[in-house]
């Protein structure tokens, strides 16, 4: 049968159009597909980006063993060997003064010249006041040996000469008065010429030509304000006065030393070894007053000079330290956030030693193969999930706190407790 060439174009033309159809179907659905797969994939890794997010990310340390010796600064006061401050003992006035700050002075060596003349005048009046009592002395004694050669006859009776003899007497304890009135005043004459009291340096004046000083006890009779002239100081050695906790005064002990360093001289340190301490507290400070000796031979430290005093101390290397950083406040006591199997956290307690500033000692509660979390948030929970990182760069812990590597994830529980067992030096 022929067909008509008609019917065989439109035939071929519907089987062209179904099948352009069909792949037009079959394109749209492959986009489909695409764009919901695709979806699904994007949703799936924003899913794990989110969680992984969600999940805490921690710095894990393990703690180290403390140092075999302990170091403690602590502010310290230099002061002298011996500091005299220096006062009038007469009253009057300046006339001259011979030694100013800094100067050098021997025992005995005048620094300073005082004008008294009212005392002067009671110095004379009392050389005068011991002339008059010998005098009398002479007199009385004199009569009293006459009347005594009368004695037992009838020109005199018993009476008159006891009384005699005893005017003899009192005369001449007149004379010892005056006489110790006037070593008084001599001694007096004597102060005023101002004398350095040992050898040493003037670390003040504090007077001048003209002024008015008042006598500061050596003269009863002057009244007023007393001021010192002069301060005179042995920095031959020097004493170094610390204030020393009471967690560390265990230290205090015969045989310590220390090494003083000074801002005016970076980089040279002063040995002082321990002298004594106070053996008491002070209730406010909970601190021990120190005193340390300090040869100054070249006379380069001076009274009144902060130091920086330094102590060495031997420490027990078995108690484990950790970084202050490390520990939580809680309302329990104080806590760490160990990481446990499965990046479990749990919060231990620990019972807390010393501490030696950026560290501190834990008595109890860790053990050297324990994991904790270092600078932990005040809100972490226990059993919290967490995730390790090795950390930012730059603010790592120091090497003594790193962990070791982290064990293979394909080891099983038996193996991973003999790969600890033997980072711990334990064989199992």
């Amino acid at each position: 049968m022929i067909v008509p060439r008609q019917d065989l174009h439109r035939s071929r033309f519907r089987a062209r159009r179904l099948l352009l159809t069909a792949l037009a179907v079959v394109v749209v659905a492959a986009f489909v597909a695409w764009g919901v797969i695709g979806r699904s994939e994007h949703v799936a890794t924003l899913r794990v980006v989110a969680d992984d997010e969600a999940t805490l990310k921690v710095q894990v340390i393990a703690p180290a063993h403390g140092p075999r010796t302990r170091a403690v600064s602590l502010p310290g006061t230099i002061k002298a060997w011996y500091s005299a401050p220096i006062y009038a003992q007469v009253s009057g006035y300046v006339g001259a003064w011979y030694k100013d700050y800094g100067a050098p002075v021997k025992p005995g060596e005048l620094l300073a010249v005082i004008n008294a003349p009212g005392l002067d005048e009671q110095y004379a009046a009392a050389k005068s006041g011991l002339a008059v009592a010998q005098s009398k002395y002479k007199l009385a004694e004199v009569t009293a040996g006459r009347f005594k050669a009368l004695s037992g006859s009838q020109a005199v009776s018993r009476q008159e000469v006891d009384v005699e003899v005893a005017s003899a007497a009192s005369e001449a304890a007149q004379v010892q008065a005056a006489e110790h009135n006037l070593a008084r005043y001599q001694a007096l004459e004597q102060f005023k010429n101002v004398v350095a009291p040992f050898a040493g340096v003037v670390t003040s004046r504090d007077t001048d030509v003209g002024d008015y000083v008042n006598a500061a006890g050596g003269d009863v009779s002057a009244h007023g304000h007393s001021t010192e002239l002069f301060t005179v100081a042995d920095i031959h050695k020097m004493r170094v006065f610390v204030a020393v906790p009471q967690t560390f005064s265990t230290m205090l002990k015969p045989g310590l030393t220390a090494t003083l360093s000074l801002p005016q001289y970076p980089g040279r340190l002063f040995k002082a070894t321990f002298d004594t301490s106070a053996h008491a507290f002070n209730a406010q400070t909970r601190t021990v007053v120190t005193e340390l000796l300090v040869d100054n031979p070249d006379h380069k430290l001076w009274p009144g000079t902060y130091a920086d005093v330094h102590f060495t101390t031997s420490a027990n290397p078995n108690i484990l330290i950790i970084p202050e950083q490390a520990l939580l406040f809680r309302a329990q006591g104080m806590q760490v956030a160990l990481v446990g199997p499965h990046n479990r956290v749990h919060l231990q307690d620990v019972t807390l030693g010393h501490n030696m500033g950026e560290t501190v000692q834990i008595l109890s509660g860790l053990t050297p193969q324990d994991r904790l979390i270092n600078n932990p948030s005040a809100g972490l929970l226990d059993g919290e999930t967490v995730r390790v990182v090795p950390g930012v760069a730059g603010i790592a812990p120091a090497p003594q706190f790193q962990t070791a590597p982290a064990l293979p994830k394909h080891l099983t529980e038996a193996q991973r407790a003999k790969v600890e067992a033997a980072r711990a030096g334990t064989s199992e």
